[in-house]
């Protein structure tokens, strides 16, 4: 039998840990928290210090029993939840409720699952962090009092199943702060000439600069045309060559926010898959001969922060692999992130010596993807800077200045590695422009005169609204992801080709909070608390002084909001459209998922439908019905015959009205490709050039 119990949160964990502690130990999973304030009411004493009422969770209850049991019959019980406030309180909560003594050494804490950290570990157990339990409690009780204040209101004025909360309202806002510039935006027009020059056989590409060595800009083609007029043959005269070397660094290792970023901008992924895949390599993968190991370090971190230990076994891997002059000569000078979460590590493989190839057979597709990302993210930290020979080249012809932009790969370093993608998907290319000095002549092949108009901010993505929360300092690395489920889910915010586009409930739920609850929606002041927040978990400062100063002023908007705050009543709007089994007029209602078709008589007819979106294609399969654009159940938009089942046709790709040129055929789409959008034709093997 075993001496001692050891908890932690998940099966897989516990499966991992128990395989490295041996015999004497009995690894139990808790399956997240045990308690939590109930959902029925507050639970929160608003006139006794905020003091939280908590309860078993529903369903919990035999998992508890089994670890009293298990924990009567132990020598001594540790608690080895992740390292973090949440783990810190999962912890705090598994001793109340086992009745353990609180100033023994219980505590176990490891930045990774991997047999020398987790047994290094138990070799120094500590007492429960109080002030780190106090930190997720605060936040705890915060967020509770927010939400059971302002939920209910919500539902007597607006509708039932809507929902309020501290950082999802101001990510609300800023999609809904987003879309109302776009609104604003008035583009303007402006013009570009880019020239081809050549100087003797090999060509290159300058643009229009200026005039007489100064910047100018082209508004109208009027300006176009008073340039051109200027230029006298296709001479121009080089008059300026500046030659340097650039060194360009390798981005940090990966925290949870720019994980979440490059996930989704390299891999396609959604945050909350990113954070799934994520947590399953932490946990641990069965590795053959080699038995469970995690891969990752902890997921949840703020942190740039590499360890001396995994410094030395990445610049080992690197000189062996790469060679010595690839090394970094210095240690990076990362600092950490303002709120960076106690001593934690950014997101690193547990070995820089187990590449992705060598778990290549014991990892799925996704998680493959993922290890790897993270994996090179983590050796190109590592590795020397760049280095890049670039140059600059001015061309006159009568006091009209042209200009090229060249850089050249000198040394790869890092870049042989990884190199961090950007929000436009532009990778730096070579652009290598010929051999030229001051005064040599070269000639223009052409020079084309384009017209412009500037764009609006584009819509956040998920990985640009996790970014922005971050820069304006709202939520923490746990609250990014369910944050963008949460407003996904509630129906504010939809996705339109995998940017935020705020729904109508949305707009009415913000203007409502913006009313009556400002400093929900105050980026600097929900900012400034979440710094107050991080200070609890330094014991700088007691949480219930902070939840007091906070709910001072929000407990009077709460009932003037319950006063005077109009009920809205969301309209049924006429569809044109009658109904097919009672023929009376059809409605748009607003549901708890969207928008979606019903009959005026309901309730007498209950007849409902999905709204179609007509794409103005006839279906190329049955020649009778309509393409109309439909959604899969994850949410992924697909193309489909209005006719169905009648008519099955099928497609991931949106078709196009217009024949093929080559073959005459119903049969181009546009193929959605990182370039750009693509106009292909799926009967033969027409291709246009792509848009973007």
């Amino acid at each position: 039998m075993a001496d001692y119990l050891v908890i932690v949160e998940s099966p897989a964990k516990a499966k991992t840990i128990e395989k490295y502690l041996g015999k004497k130990y009995k690894v139990k999973a808790s399956m997240g928290h045990l308690r939590d304030l109930p959902k029925s009411q507050m639970g929160v004493d608003t006139e006794n210090n905020f003091e939280p009422r908590y309860i078993t969770i529903r369903g919990k209850g035999p998992i508890l029993k089994e670890l009293k049991q298990a924990a009567k019959k132990a020598k001594k019980v540790y608690l080895a939840a992740d390292p973090d406030r949440e783990g810190e309180a999962i912890a705090w909560h598994l001793a109340t409720s086992l009745g353990l003594d609180q100033t023994d050494d219980l505590r176990v804490v490891f930045n990774e699952i991997t047999k020398d950290a987790v047994k290094e570990s138990f070799k120094h157990p500590r007492k429960i962090d109080m002030d780190l339990v106090d930190a997720q409690q605060a936040r705890r009780i915060l967020d509770r009092l927010v939400g059971y204040n302002i939920s209910p209101i919500l539902w007597k004025k607006v509708k039932k199943g809507l929902s309020a909360g501290r950082v999802q309202s101001v990510a609300l806002k800023l999609v809904i702060d987003r879309e109302n510039e776009i609104k604003a935006f008035v583009p303007e027009e402006y013009w570009t000439i880019d020239g081809n020059f050549k100087k003797g056989k090999k060509e290159f590409q300058a643009n229009f600069y200026g005039i007489n060595g100064k910047k100018k800009k082209l508004s109208t083609v009027d300006d176009v045309k008073e340039v051109m007029s200027t230029i006298k043959g296709k001479q121009f005269e080089v008059i300026d060559v500046v030659k340097k070397e650039r060194l360009r660094n390798p981005a940090a290792p990966f925290t949870t926010s720019s994980l979440q970023q490059e996930a989704a901008r390299k891999l396609n992924f959604r945050t909350r898959k990113t954070m799934m895949l994520a947590q399953q390599l932490y946990e641990g993968i069965a590795l053959g001969r080699q038995g469970t190991v995690g891969l990752i370090t902890y997921m949840r971190t703020d942190s740039t922060r590499i360890s001396d230990t995994a410094i030395q076994e990445a610049s080992t891997f690197i000189t062996e692999t790469y060679g010595k002059e690839f090394g970094r000569i210095q240690k990076r000078n990362d600092k950490k992130a303002k709120a960076s979460q106690d001593a934690h590590e950014a997101i690193r493989p547990t070995s820089a010596m187990r590449s992705p190839q060598d778990v290549k057979e014991y990892l799925s597709r996704d998680q493959l993807r993922l290890y790897r990302l993270i994996w090179e993210r983590f050796i190109a930290s590592q590795m020397a800077p760049a280095v890049l020979d670039t140059m600059r080249v001015d061309l006159d012809n009568n006091s009209v200045m042209f200009r090229a932009n060249g850089s050249k790969i000198k040394f790869a370093g890092f870049m042989k590695v990884y190199v961090e993608s950007n929000d436009d998907n532009k990778e730096e290319k070579e652009n290598i422009l010929p051999d030229l000095k001051k005064g040599d002549k070269v000639e223009s092949q052409s020079l084309e005169q384009r017209q412009h108009f500037t764009q609006p901010p584009p819509r956040f993505t998920e990985a640009r609204l996790v970014k922005t929360l971050e820069e304006v300092g709202i939520g923490r690395p746990s609250t990014y992801s369910p944050t963008l489920d949460t407003i996904q889910r509630r129906n504010y915010v939809s996705l339109d080709n995998k940017r935020f586009v705020p729904t109508e409930l949305g707009e009415i739920v913000h203007e409502l909070i913006r009313d009556y609850f400002p400093e929900i929606l105050d980026v600097q002041f929900t900012a400034n608390m979440e710094a107050e927040l991080d200070e609890v978990e330094h014991g700088a400062i007691q949480w219930v002084k902070v939840i007091d100063q906070f709910y001072q002023g929000f407990e009077k908007n709460v009932e003037r909001a319950d006063k005077e705050m109009e009920k809205i009543e969301i309209k049924d709007e006429p569809a044109g459209i009658d109904c097919d089994l009672c023929g009376a007029p059809m409605v748009f209602k607003m549901g708890k998922y969207g928008k979606f078709l019903a009959c005026s008589r309901f309730p007498d007819c209950r007849n409902t439908k999905p709204i179609v979106k007509e794409i103005g294609v006839t279906c190329p399969k049955c020649n009778e019905g309509q393409v109309i654009e439909r959604k899969s159940k994850k949410k992924r938009i697909f193309y489909g015959c209005d006719r169905y089942p009648a008519c099955d046709y099928v497609s991931w790709d949106k078709p196009i009205a217009r024949p093929c040129p080559k073959c005459n055929e119903k049969a181009l789409v546009e193929k959605k490709l990182k370039k750009g959008v693509q106009i292909q034709c799926t009967n033969c093997d027409y291709k246009e050039q792509p848009q973007q």
